[in-house]
């Protein structure tokens, strides 16, 4: 069983930043892509920013430029360092990570708790 620990979260004026850490534990080969989520109220999941194993980065649009996304692979844990937040930020924000438990296993999806994220002023 692996487990997603997000931290991090809190409130933040406009124009403010953050840092999200996600750390992974448990019984498990390797992490494959990892990324992070958000979830406004009353709204979709949907994908902010990803990094997979060798560093290729993804970000969602609206948060180019501001948020970075990364990684340290030896601490299985990924961050999410988000500046210059605006109130239109505020969701829970969700740690993704795709997981081999084996070798030779195929990468399944594990997700954490969430944390939120409240921007205003």
């Amino acid at each position: 069983q692996v487990q997603l620990v997000e931290s991090g979260g809190g409130v933040v004026r406009p124009g403010g930043s953050l840092r999200l850490s996600c750390a992974a534990s448990g019984l498990f080969f390797s992490l494959d892509t990892m990324g992070w989520y958000r979830q406004p109220p009353g709204e979709p999941r949907d994908m902010v920013a990803e990094i997979t194993t060798d560093g290729k980065l993804n970000y969602a649009d609206s948060v180019k430029g501001r948020f970075t996304v990364s990684r340290d692979n030896a601490k299985n844990t990924a961050y999410l360092q988000m500046s210059s937040l605006k109130p239109e930020d505020t969701a829970v924000y969700y740690c993704y990570a795709e997981v081999r438990k084996w070798i030779l296993s195929s990468p399944q999806p594990s997700w954490g708790q969430g944390t939120q994220v409240t921007v205003f002023s």
